[in-house]
């Protein structure tokens, strides 16, 4: 039987200047002197969000408020498999810093795509793009099609996010196994389906007719505000 993931939360944290703060491994570790997004392992009994928020209080010693649901994935690394919760942390309390030893630094965007991240952290950058409102369409760095064009023919622009629009919990599912790299949800879901859609799908969720809190209670990423 194969070893279960190891659950861990991670968070985005970015401060008043859009800078994103990531941190080195110290020596001793799996992939020391490589960068990582703070965070660590959830302990049993937790769920995600209180994992993370203990997990940057011990490691930075930040207290984070209001932090919003980017993604989760999994990586295989030669020593077992990750399951990552990501978070998007824009508001805390305290100065960040390494208690744990570990080397702290402050990215702008273009310094963080040139980062020496961990592999397991490289795809959460282009989620980084995405708008908490969305709004349009499509934009340089993202594009939203119907399901049946996206399967159908797979629109392809290099470094743009393609996204999806789903009628119901089994469309999402069907574009996110398809290769949909987010999910614009057209119609409200139940507080229960929403939630159960966002645990079991790997990319961010924008769902329709809620406030920005609700949707990040529930799980999703973002708010679905495109017209029709």
């Amino acid at each position: 039987m194969p070893e279960r993931a190891v659950h861990v939360a991670a968070a985005v944290v970015i401060d008043r200047r859009g800078r994103v703060l990531i941190a080195e491994r110290p020596a001793g570790k799996h992939l020391a002197g490589a960068w990582e997004f703070p965070g660590g392992k959830i302990e049993p009994g937790e769920t995600p969000r209180q994992g993370l928020a203990r997990e940057l209080e011990e490691e930075v010693g930040i207290t984070i408020l209001h932090p919003r649901p980017l993604m989760r994935l999994r990586h295989a690394y030669p020593t077992g498999e990750v399951l990552l919760d990501v978070w998007v942390v824009r508001r805390y309390r305290g100065e960040p810093q390494g208690l744990d030893g570990q080397k702290l630094r402050w990215c702008d965007r273009a310094a963080l795509t040139h980062a020496q991240l961990l592999p397991a952290d490289r795809p959460i950058l282009a989620a980084l793009r995405l708008p908490e409102r969305l709004r349009r369409s499509a934009t340089r760095w993202y594009a939203v099609d119907a399901l049946e064009v996206f399967v159908g023919r797979r629109p392809a622009v290099a470094g743009r996010l393609q996204g999806v629009l789903c009628d119901d919990v089994h469309e999402a599912q069907t574009a996110a196994a398809a290769g949909a790299h987010f999910l614009a949800v057209r119609t409200p879901l139940p507080p229960g389906e929403l939630a159960a859609l966002c645990e079991h799908v790997p990319v961010p969720v924008f769902a329709p007719g809620v406030s920005l809190e609700r949707a990040w209670a529930q799980g999703a990423s973002g708010i679905n505000a495109l017209a029709g």
